[in-house]
């Protein structure tokens, strides 16, 4: 008589919790996906709003770096499981997908809708059971599974367990850090959670702040210690935010955190030699004012012209009482003070988490045997790019090859799947 299937319990919904079970239920164990939440993958569907950047093009050595001091430790998870893979497991669901002028890969639907509803059919064809509105709680005395739901608190025997909890930013979408003091109870090593790829705040003036809130700050470049990025930004309420703002955030916030505050540098036209720049703000203006010299002969957006009078204002500067060379300087070099970073709430992903020392080379802590860790609760930061989806399908089906190779050393009678 064969033995019964390990039963595995995997506890977060989002991309990795999902490619753990995928991996674990084509392994021929019982799989269970617990969920606090009414619906799966949630942070995944939002992602997906404005088109769902899957992973991205460029050669595997260079998109590695992106992960910084993580890099090494990630690398043969996102080997194993590469953005070429996840885009052949895309196809695979029916999901073809395209690569972008700027090198990042999206599905054709663009969405992520259709994806997850071909995945979560897979899994159900594979026997992947879920289970939403469990909020877990810990374990209790005899090591099982405890969580809260509707009907009252609920326990779980496991063979082994997949912690996909992601980490805290957009919490009311599901990640909340709530898991954070449940491993920290068990002596867990956690770096704190911290913002990342978020918006900083300024201390506009109440004019530029009621007039500029929500516009975009086009074609530019930042510029922050030795690092410039290219893209856009965009003008809060209370701060900036944006595409270029995110890929300079982590050395941004790491300087607010040490000084109190960071000086960002926006070249409002950085493809503009500061000579020609100079030439143009020398010519005769006639009856014109600075405003319309900025924009007709500069091409500068109403929002980048009160940028630099905000600034002007800031440092009891007079625009146009500055030399041409002066201006010129400013106008690619503009100074920004930057008083804090937004909070967990509105950053697109989280820094810290489980510190990579607490985890075997199989994603397990080695303080909790049979338990595992993957996608964002782990101390890892990313731009955006693809890059934060890719690791964190990377790591989920890395924690679930893990946890069949555990199974297999402890006879279990697992066997050890093929990649996803």
């Amino acid at each position: 008589m064969s033995s019964p299937a390990p039963n595995i319990a995997v506890i977060g919904a989002g991309p990795a919790g999902l490619m753990a079970a995928e991996v674990l239920a084509g392994g021929g164990t019982a799989v269970t996906v617990y969920d606090a939440m009414p619906s799966v993958a949630r942070k995944f569907l939002m992602a997906g709003r404005g088109g769902l950047n899957l992973t991205h093009s460029e050669q595997l050595p260079l998109f590695l770096s992106r992960y910084r001091d993580a890099a090494s430790w990630l690398a043969p998870a996102i080997q194993a499981f590469s953005p070429q893979q996840l885009r052949d497991w895309c196809e695979a669901l029916g999901e073809p997908t395209f690569t972008g002028s700027s090198g990042r890969v999206f599905p054709v639907a663009m969405k992520a809708s259709p994806l997850l509803r071909a995945w979560l059919r897979r899994l159900d064809a594979q026997g992947v059971r879920v289970e939403l509105r469990h909020r877990w709680t810990g374990w209790d005395d005899r090591g099982h599974l405890t969580f809260e739901t509707p009907n009252g608190p609920h326990t779980v025997a496991a063979d082994a367990t997949v912690l996909a909890l992601g980490g805290a930013s957009w919490p009311r979408l599901g990640s909340d850090g709530g898991w954070v003091p449940i491993l920290a109870a068990k002596g867990v090593a956690i770096a704190a959670l911290r913002p990342a790829n978020c918006g900083f705040t300024v201390a506009w003036s109440d004019t530029f702040r009621d007039r500029f809130e929500g516009r975009p700050l086009k074609s530019i470049a930042l510029s922050f210690g030795d690092r410039s990025v290219r893209g856009e930004a965009v003008v809060t309420r209370d701060g900036i935010e944006g595409g270029a703002v995110y890929a300079l955030s982590a050395e941004l916030r790491e300087a607010v955190a040490v000084h109190g505050e960071a000086v960002l540098h926006v070249a409002l036209r950085p493809d503009v030699e500061a000579a020609d720049l100079t030439k143009k703000l020398s010519a005769p203006r006639g009856k014109q004012s600075l405003s319309n010299v900025l924009r007709k002969a500069l091409q500068l957006s109403p929002v980048a012209i009160g940028l630099l009078q905000e600034v002007a204002k800031s440092h009891s500067l007079s625009l146009s009482s500055l030399p041409p060379e002066r201006l010129a300087a400013l106008i690619n070099a503009a100074p920004v003070r930057l008083t804090g970073a937004t909070g967990l709430v509105r950053a697109i992903s989280t820094a810290g988490g489980i510190a990579r020392e607490e985890l075997d080379e199989n994603f397990m802590l080695w303080r909790l045997p049979g338990v595992f860790a993957a996608g964002e609760m782990l101390d890892w930061e990313a731009p955006t790019g693809g890059y934060l989806l890719q690791a964190s399908f990377a790591t989920g089906a890395a924690a679930g090859r893990g946890v069949m190779r555990w199974l297999a050393s402890n006879h279990k009678h697992a066997v050890i799947p093929g990649r996803p």
